[in-house]
């Protein structure tokens, strides 16, 4: 073959390779976008306010991260599922307010909720509170499991019933309807309290408190049976059935978990907001289901990993935190939120259907 030849042919081949790189390239930063335009948007922040960096703020950042993470361990698992949980929320506030009220000071017992029952022990307000979070999410995973209705029926339908539940709960007592306050000190320090600081800024407790959960979760999710079929039954139902999976067990367990993680967030913010009412927990799950979204738990199912939920979580923090500290108002930052949600759920898709 002469040399003109083979320079003809080169010249085709990287005529050819050029426009499947291009596409490459095109699809990677389309696919990535939500990421890159975040990433973008906290450096402009930053030029615009440079307390956004400073130590202080960072550990504001990541303290924030720890309060809302254990929340969206929980729902990523229902995510893989291909389903959600709506229920998320309020099952957050009714376990702060339940937490709240069993916690409060001894004595001030005219303040006090239940007046009759002293301050319970806190590993036992613990597992109270995510005994009641397991409960909702089994009833929850009932629903999906034998009935197979869709989650986002299901649990709008319990958000309902936990609402009006916790309507009623803080009109009861001696409470009539007021905040839960009055803590214990045992159980602030607990959560509030810091064992070490970096650069004069104490790390509050309840961030170890997460990395705890966080190293638990990816153990359940990565090293056990029941994380694997819970893999499989999002990737496939039917072949999972086949495989020996009890779908109707393992759609319980998940939903349980998630129950269970909502539940210690709740306990988690009794304390971190000292003050709970009915509203506490409002729209938690659009933060969570927003950030499991971010960090690639994918609605098609079978698809997430325990890393990307912290980095979308964190993500999150940073975008909000930083839109508070350059002045933009709080309903602008539900609409920001909203879009979040809808752009990212739209490049899940696109993703899966580029596969297929």
């Amino acid at each position: 073959m002469s040399n003109e030849s083979k320079t003809l042919e080169k010249e085709a081949q990287a005529q050819v390779r050029q426009p499947w790189t291009a596409k490459r390239v095109g699809d990677m930063l389309l696919n990535n976008a939500l990421t890159i335009i975040m990433a973008i948007a906290i450096v402009c922040i930053a030029v615009i306010n440079q307390n956004f960096i400073k130590p202080a703020s960072i550990i504001n950042i990541v303290s924030q991260t720890a309060a809302y993470l254990p929340a969206a361990l929980g729902i990523a698992g229902c995510i893989v599922l291909t389903g959600t949980d709506l229920s998320a929320g309020r099952a957050v506030g009714l376990t702060a307010c339940i937490s709240a009220s069993l916690l409060q000071n001894a004595a001030n017992a005219a303040n006090k909720m239940w007046p009759g029952i002293g301050t319970l022990p806190i590993p036992v307000v613990i597992l109270i509170s995510m005994a009641i979070g397991a409960l909702i999410g089994c009833f929850n995973g009932f629903f999906v499991a034998k009935f197979k209705l869709h989650p986002f029926i299901v649990t709008l339908g319990t958000q309902l019933i936990l609402y009006t539940v916790l309507l009623l709960y803080v009109q009861m007592g001696n409470n009539k309807g007021m905040a839960i306050s009055n803590l214990d000190a045992s159980y602030t320090g607990v959560v509030k309290g810091s064992l070490f600081k970096v650069g004069g800024t104490p790390i509050p407790n309840y961030v170890l408190f997460a990395i705890l959960l966080t190293a638990i979760m990816w153990f359940v999710w990565n090293k056990t049976t029941f994380g694997k079929n819970m893999f499989a039954l999002g990737s496939n139902e039917e072949a999972a059935r086949v495989s020996g999976v009890n779908v109707f067990a393992t759609t319980i367990a998940v939903f349980a978990l998630a129950g269970a993680m909502y539940g210690f967030t709740g306990f988690i913010e009794g304390a971190r907001i000292g003050s709970n009412t009915a509203n506490t927990g409002l729209n938690y799950e659009l933060d969570a289901i927003a950030a499991c979204v971010i960090g690639g738990v994918s609605f098609v199912g079978g698809i997430g990993k325990i890393r990307g939920i912290v980095v979308g979580v964190l993500m999150l923090r940073l975008i909000f935190v930083g839109l508070t500290m350059v002045g933009v108002p709080q309903d602008l930052q539900y609409l920001i939120k909203g879009a979040i949600i809808l752009f990212a759920c739209a490049l899940d898709m696109r993703k899966y259907l580029v596969k297929k």
